[in-house]
């Protein structure tokens, strides 16, 4: 059975797609990778197996150029989906372009949703130069009043950049510059479940201080996990549901396409 469609009555049931890397052009590619063909396989995936789903999470990087075409296309894919979208900046993304011509026929870009027992916060981590990840001191205000007017729910909290180390010396170089000040009021409350984030294109599964952590698959290119440089994983591109159950606890799981997608450069040192 579809893993969303095997869970409690009650639960709140996401996909989250994320790192997409579109171009203005259907044509543009990201290391050789078309990075539309491989967001569309993700998608018709994700949407085909894993069963109804209540809303889906664009954790960032929508459009690698930050064009208002790619992101008509974004909007354009993830408006056939059946279900709300909820977006969110990346650094690759400009945040008033995005939220311009991204927010149509259901997609979206909140900043906080209460669905049931459960409050989804979406913060922006986005510099406004640079690829690192930070929170202003307006953002991190706006995510202590929705925690304050929230205690009775359990909360997951997303954003694109991640808030801790994932063992990668080069992509941790551009976590959010600022996560002490951003813990220290994750810590200050106990209905706090989950942060999930993108932006490390890679699976990554912890626990701090009985809060979940979760990052996931990009659907173009993935990077080698553990490793000090620069390096893209032999992994196909991929996605999470979540099942976010009305006690707190949550069930998740990573699928991937069955196999890496044709034209991507392994040799490269960057991008």
């Amino acid at each position: 059975m579809a893993p969303l469609d095997n869970l409690p009555p009650g639960t709140l049931r996401i996909l989250q797609i994320t790192d997409t890397h579109l171009y203005a052009g259907p044509d543009g590619t990201l290391l050789g990778l078309n990075t539309l063909a491989s967001f569309a396989d993700v998608l018709r995936q994700a949407l085909s197996e894993a069963g109804q789903a209540d809303l889906i999470l664009a954790t960032g990087d929508l459009v690698h150029d930050a064009s208002p075409e790619g992101y008509r296309t974004a909007a354009g894919m993830f408006s056939k989906a059946g279900c709300p979208v909820y977006c969110i900046p990346g650094n690759h993304d400009i945040p008033k372009v995005m939220e311009r011509h991204v927010i149509r026929d259901g997609v979206s870009a909140p900043f906080a949703v209460r669905q049931g027992p459960w409050l989804l916060v979406m913060m922006d981590s986005t510099l406004r130069k640079g690829e690192g990840g930070h929170f202003t001191q307006e953002e991190l205000k706006r995510l202590k009043r929705a925690l304050d007017e929230n205690r009775d729910t359990h909360v997951m909290i997303c954003m694109h950049h991640q808030p801790i180390p994932v063992g990668s010396a080069w992509m941790d170089t551009m976590q959010i510059d600022n996560a002490d000040k951003f813990l220290r009021i994750i810590d200050q409350y106990d209905n706090i479940r989950c942060l999930l984030w993108g932006h490390v294109h890679q699976t990554f599964d912890r626990e701090r201080k009985g809060v979940r952590l979760l990052a996931t698959p990009s659907t173009c290119i993935q990077f080698t996990p553990n490793q000090d440089d620069f390096g893209i994983d032999n992994q196909p591109p991929g996605y999470r549901w979540l099942g976010l159950l009305p006690d707190g606890r949550i069930e998740t799981g990573v699928s991937r396409l069955p196999k890496v997608p044709p034209g991507i450069d392994f040799s490269s040192f960057g991008y």
